[in-house]
């Protein structure tokens, strides 16, 4: 079971509900600039490049090793933080927090916001 944070469309769109699941991501671990490009994040893909030329930059000077373990901590904030960064976009795009919801899947958690 998994709480999935549920965030209804602009009251001018026939959307359903979002629900996303508030769990690491290891897809944002793993690929994180196509996890940022598959839901919109711009802001956040344009931050994380920038901070990948700050890296690349500064591992002539901290070397290899330094930048790599650098490098992965990035991406383990990036799997922790992904659920807030989505909320927060949904946000900024205009839909509304509705609550919270335990459910097994996200098409469950939608389920049970429209009834």
């Amino acid at each position: 079971m998994t709480l999935y944070a549920i965030y209804d469309p602009r009251p001018d769109q026939s959307d359903l509900p979002a629900a996303v699941p508030e769990r690491f991501s290891w897809f944002a671990v793993l690929l994180p600039p196509v996890f940022l490009l598959t839901h919109a994040l711009w802001l956040a893909l344009t931050g994380w490049l920038a901070a990948m030329l700050v890296l690349v930059t500064l591992s002539v000077f901290l070397g290899g090793g330094a930048a790599l373990a650098l490098y992965l901590l990035s991406a383990l904030w990036l799997g922790l933080a992904a659920p807030s960064l989505r909320g927060a976009a949904l946000g900024r795009r205009g839909w509304r927090h509705r609550g919270d919801r335990v459910a097994s899947g996200p098409d469950l958690a939608q389920l049970a916001v429209l009834q």
